[in-house]
Formats: structure tokens, sequence, C-alpha cells
């Protein structure tokens, strides 16, 4: 198609030039970014919050698995207008919940983006190739010339008839190492099935009906991560769950039993992890090498292609499940007094969360659909072959995967399944990768479920990094709606020019290191695998 027969003319000029799903941080990202750029902006936000997970309870950049030098353009902006709120005159990494919220509306209001709450993606109009509108779930319709889908989901690229997958790739698909399904090296002693020989709630399977290597149809699991106090005077208590069954925490109970025959010492910090902030706010996350943590094994499977009532169904379960075993480790007699006791010290903190119980508002979707776009990042892209001509970015986290589920080896003993941990590498994120298929889709760009190989994902699923993403998708969508072309024909050079402009850092440094390495030595985490 030539490229006066693929210009749009749009006559009403009171709508929105380029609409943005998913006032996540990536999402944020793109509306600032082409509002910036003259256009006229709609952020639709299916919350009634902004800032995704930064404002719901992740409160670092994850800088401390990256090369800072990678972090630039808007993503800077934030972290360093953090710094200005806190009075340190340099870039903050490390911040609250609250504060991020403030700041994103600030950045918001500023660029005159308005934001539209609480309706999500029902439907999508084409015409040929090119969305002419959505449809919300709150009944009303928007139209747009250029649409980003930036929410974690991927709701609006898949509704417009977008290639896409969910789960994790084999081994072969794309010649990966670290794709598919992988066992832990070290397997966990404890009763994996009931009286009936079934397993037990968090066993997803038996080993023995698995292959290393192989597709699985799940992706790392999810968890909410909560703001505690150790201060009493800044305290709530934490909430019961609506549902509580001891059950789901048979096999933590059986290990339990089996640790406390041995007079093996626990603490607390075995089961949760800990990050001191500021103010008195603890971020608590899953722990990576606990036999149990707030991370729902297997109760992610289903969450990415179901419908939106299912999903809530889903994160109501994740809560079910998260608070449940707070409850348990405050009060089941089969954990150790010691850590009952710790456990009932905490509570929720009361400066975050106050219209919600204290308690955070998304739960963590780290990974849902990605699309199969123009390009397909994959390990090799992140780890090898990390130059790439149309470059909008730099990543450089590690290639770090949360387990996926358990497995039972026996009936007296499971293994965790999924884990990955690769050293980081500068690597540049290439335009195409937020490209659908030209035959496709032309005026949609995908910053979120980027088309990225499940383990290529697991170092660009982080907020700064989905801002570095969102921010190129918002100035190329601006460069798109003006020329009325397809995104897929937006200039790279024109793009990179003001990325340039606008301080993202699209280039090799020289000088600057290209590979992770701790000050400190090491590895700076868990032994790779």
């Amino acid at each position: 198609m030539s490229a006066a027969a693929a210009r749009v003319v749009y006559a009403d000029q009171s709508l929105p030039e380029v609409v943005v799903y998913g006032g996540v941080p990536c999402g944020l990202a793109a509306a600032v970014a082409a509002a910036r750029q003259g256009r006229r902006v709609l952020l639709i936000e299916p919350s009634q919050h902004v800032g995704g997970l930064s404002t719901s309870g992740i409160n670092t950049a994850e800088s401390e698995h990256m090369l800072a030098w990678t972090i630039g353009g808007l993503a800077d902006e934030f972290y360093r207008r953090l710094g200005r709120h806190y009075g340190t005159g340099k870039p903050e990494y490390y911040f609250e919940s609250s504060v991020a919220e403030k700041v994103y509306r600030e950045m918001l209001a500023e660029a005159a983006v308005p934001v539209r709450f609480g309706a999500r993606v029902e439907h999508v109009e084409k015409s040929g190739t090119r969305i002419t509108s959505i449809r919300l779930t709150d009944g009303t319709s928007v139209r747009g010339k250029v649409f980003v889908d930036a929410s974690y989901e991927g709701d609006l690229m898949a509704r417009s008839g977008v290639t896409n997958v969910a789960g994790r790739e084999s081994r072969t698909e794309f010649g990966e190492e670290a794709a598919g399904i992988r066992f832990d090296r070290v397997p966990r002693k404890a009763r994996t099935v009931d009286d009936e020989g079934r397993l037990l709630p968090g066993i997803s399977a038996w080993a023995k009906d698995l292959t290393e290597g192989a597709a699985h149809r799940a992706g790392m699991n999810y968890n909410f991560r909560l703001t505690f106090a150790k201060d009493p005077g800044l305290q709530v208590p934490i909430p019961a769950p609506a549902h509580y069954d001891r059950k789901r925490y048979a096999l933590l109970s059986n290990w339990l039993v089996e640790a406390n025959s041995r007079g093996q010492a626990l603490r607390l910090a075995d089961f949760l992890d800990f990050y001191a902030r500021r103010n008195g706010k603890f971020e608590v996350n899953n722990k990576q090498a606990a036999i149990f943590s707030v991370g729902h094994f297997g109760g992610q499977f289903d969450y990415p292609l179901a419908g939106y009532a299912e999903r809530d169904r889903i994160v109501t379960d994740h809560w079910n499940y998260t608070l449940g075993l707070l409850f348990f480790l405050a009060h089941d007699e089969t954990v150790p007094a010691n850590v009952r006791a710790e456990m009932r010290s905490w509570g929720l903190h009361r400066g975050e969360f106050a219209d919600n119980r204290h308690l955070p508002y998304a739960l963590y979707i780290r990974e849902a659909r990605r699309m199969r776009g123009e390009y397909v990042a994959t390990q090799r892209d992140v780890t090898t072959d990390r130059r790439k001509p149309d470059s909008i970015g730099i990543s450089s986290h590690f290639i770090d995967s949360h387990h996926v589920q358990r497995v039972a080896l026996s009936p007296a003993e499971f293994v965790n399944e999924g884990r990955i941990w690769r050293l980081g590498w500068a690597y540049q994120i290439p335009y195409r990768t937020l490209l659908p298929k030209r035959t496709e889709c032309t005026n949609l760009l995908v910053p979120g479920a980027v088309s990225f190989s499940h383990v290529a994902f697991c170092s660009y699923r982080l907020e700064s990094v989905w801002m570095i993403g969102g921010h190129a998708a918002g100035v190329a969508a601006a460069m798109a709606a003006r020329s009325g072309k397809p995104v897929q024909d937006v200039s790279v050079a024109q793009l990179q020019k003001r990325l340039r402009q606008e301080k993202q850092v699209i280039d090799f440094v020289p000088g600057q290191p290209e590979k992770w390495s701790d000050p400190r030595g090491g590895t700076g985490g868990p032994p790779e695998f």
C-alpha cells in the first residue's frame, strides 16, 4: 500500500488522537509522551487508581538488578521527581506507593491527559486492519486515530485480532536453553497427597507427567505486594480472609510437622520476604526459596485468557489464599510459637491504601498474554544479539522468572518448577517488538504485552522497563496520528531522534558496563539456574 493510500483523514477535531489503554506505568509514560508531542490523548484505566503496581505495593525500580545508566527518558524523569519529593536531588529508586501515585497524577495533569476510570475494553471495531473504535464495559465507545495497549493483560490487543500467546514456549521453539518446564534442583520433603491419594492444594501435577523443556500453558505465579508496619503506632490489623480453609495449607502443615520433628529452627523470614522502605513501611513479597509463600502457585493458570468475571474470581481467590496464609502463620498450632508471635507482631501500614482497607489495589500480574508481532525477541536477543538497528530503549534486568507451580515427585516429596535467574546484560529493545503484524493491525502499538518470548519477557517485565517501552510507544503513536500512516511505517530514524532529544537511552554508551555485576561480589541473588 502506498503512503498516500495509507493516510486517514479525521474531520472531528474533538476526538482523541491517541487512546492509551492501561493506566499502569507503561501506559502513563505512553500517554504523557504522546501528549507532549501535541496530540490529544485519552487514557483509559479499568481500576480507580493510576500507577499499576508502582502504586500498589512494588516500591522499587528494580534497579538493584539493573544497570542504572540504561534508565532514561520518562522513567528517569519519574524517579527524579520522586527525588525532588524526598529532597534528595537525585533519582530515587525506592519509594512509597502513595507518593508514586501523587507524582504520576502530577505528570498527567501537567500534560493535560484526561483519564477515564472504571471501564474495561469489551469489543473492538475495525475497518480492514485499522481499529476505528473500542466499546468499553460501561457501554461507551471511544474512537481514535492510534491506540496503545499498555496493559499487563493485553486485552485490547487480543480483542483487536492480533496474534498472541500465553504461557511458556518449549525449549525447541526458539532454541532457548532456559525455556519450557524447569524443575528445581532441590526436592522438598513433605506429604503431597491426602488420605485418598489426591494431590494436596498447591500441588499442580505429578512430575512424571511433565517433561523438562516442554511448553506449558502457564507463566509465573502472581501475588499481592503488601505494605506492612512493625511499629504498632503505624499499624492497622491484617484482616482475616473472607473464606479461610486450613486445607489449602496442608502441604505447609505437613512440612512444618517434619521440620519440628527435626528440631529445625524457623523464623518468619523463612516464609516471607520483607523489604524495608521509607517511613516505617515494609514491602512484603513472595519468597523464592520458601517452602510456601504469598506466591499463589497454580492460581494464575487460567487468568490470562479468562473473561472479566472469571478474572475477578481469581483475584478474590488470591486474596483468600494470601490472607489465609497470613492467618495460618499467625495462629496454626503446627507453626512454631516464635513464628506465630512474629507474624502477630506485624500489621498493615495505615499510611497506604486507606480507601481499600490498607490492602494494595492490584494483584501483581507478572505476565499474561504476549503478542506475536513483527519481531519476537528471545533469549538470544537479551544475552547475545543485543544490538538492534531499530532500538527504542535499553533494558538490563536479570532474566527473572518466579516459580510457576509445585509438582509431586512422590507421595512424600515435591519440587518447585519454573524458576529462571540469569545475570543481566544491556540489550536494545527493537521497535518491531511493539508492532502487531502489518496484516493484523496497523494503528495499534503494544508496549505492555510486548512481542517477547517468555524467557526474554522475564527481563522486560519491570515497571521501569515498561515505562521505557511506553515512552517509545507514545512518541510513535503521536507520529502515526499526525501522519495518518500505519505504525509500521513510522520513520525509525525520526522516532530515535525524538527519543534521544527526550533523553531516552537507546544507544550503548562507551565506557558504560554492558553486563551487570554486584559491587559486593557474587550474583546479587540466588544461584543462577
